[in-house]
């Protein structure tokens, strides 16, 4: 039989709402004594407070919605559990929705993580997303967007890195080690951080005084079979090339593969970099320089702000762009 609110208050002889502030943590003139009675019963009972019921008075569910785009990309699991350690910790329960990279099912989640009661909204929108849908735009709970900016969001909380300089440090890496023809196979040039690396690739030039080969950009999708397609273009139109920053790990695994189908010497020959460090980068032959981003401190950190502003701290000023490195491995010379 399922045990309740009322039986635990029978057993510890005292009243419901007492039982209710204990349970909530509403407890400042409830006696010790009290507080381990009514803990002590609770805990060798087996009652489960009913969170439904709660939230109808306090309005907060203690749960979070957390929207990624591919949960094949090993970045954005890494990204969760960031968010979920914050949330455990806080005492707070995450609900994890993958949208395909649709536009579709984002706006979905979005009203269903509303109709759940969630009390916030973490955010990475797809890829093609570009600006405000009409869905966040009828959000009424605070929402934190990570990774991917969207243009017209009203709020200005969000977590994102620094991607201009990471891709800046290793393309200018990459010219220094005697890599000039360096084409870049990038994400989808909808998504703000294909934008930001791709300023950052060529940023890397001007700096150096060099102009980036003609056709040097191969726009595509963040996926490993684009990395193998971008390759397989540039090999059977013959284009005469020493070099590829990819726009994240998975088109650099993708590509690598194909230079190796093509019997190209990786690094020798081609030099070769990606973008993320998720930990296949470290499983494939030779070992992948990339650009190293926080993935984990992404959803923590996003966790912990937005957190904070359901508890009502809205004073926190936005927070810088967080750093990359890049890590050197073996498909650089």
């Amino acid at each position: 039989m399922k045990v309740t609110i009322k039986d635990i208050a029978r057993l510890a002889d005292v009243s419901t709402a007492t039982v209710s502030k204990v349970v909530n943590g509403k407890d400042e003139k409830i006696s010790a004594a009290t507080r381990a009675r009514v803990m002590d019963i609770i805990e060798t009972s087996g009652y489960v407070p009913n969170r439904i019921a709660s939230s109808m008075v306090t309005k907060k569910t203690k749960t979070l919605g957390l929207i990624i785009p591919d949960i094949t990309n090993p970045f954005f699991p890494e990204l969760a559990r960031g968010v979920e350690d914050v949330a455990n910790k806080e005492g707070y329960t995450l609900i994890l929705c993958n949208s395909d990279n649709s536009l579709e099912k984002e706006d979905a989640y979005i009203d269903m993580l509303q109709e759940k009661m969630v009390d916030g909204i973490i955010f990475t929108a797809s890829s093609s997303r570009t600006e405000v849908g009409t869905a966040l735009k009828r959000v009424r709970i605070p929402v934190i967007t990570v990774d991917r900016d969207i243009d017209g969001h009203k709020s200005q909380r969000k977590i994102v890195v620094d991607n201009e300089d990471g891709a800046f440090e290793a393309v200018t890496y990459m010219l220094e080690r005697g890599y000039h023809k360096i084409y870049h196979i990038s994400g989808p040039m909808t998504s703000k951080p294909a934008q930001q690396r791709y300023r950052g690739y060529l940023r890397a030039h001007e700096e150096k005084g060099l102009t980036p080969p003609s056709g040097h950009l191969l726009s595509g999708t963040y996926t490993g079979e684009w990395g193998v397609q971008g390759v397989n273009k540039l090999v059977e139109h013959q284009v005469d090339f020493d070099g590829i920053f990819c726009g994240n790990d998975l088109i650099a695994l993708g590509a690598l593969k194909a230079l190796h189908h093509h019997g190209v010497d990786v690094p020798n020959t081609v030099g070769l970099i990606g973008y993320d460090d998720i930990y296949m980068a470290q499983m494939v032959s030779p070992e992948l320089t990339t650009v190293k981003q926080p993935n984990y401190e992404m959803g923590y950190q996003a966790g912990k702000l937005l957190i904070g502003m359901i508890q009502g701290d809205n004073d926190t000023p936005a927070l810088s762009p967080l750093k990359t490195h890049l890590i050197v491995r073996g498909t650089t010379r």
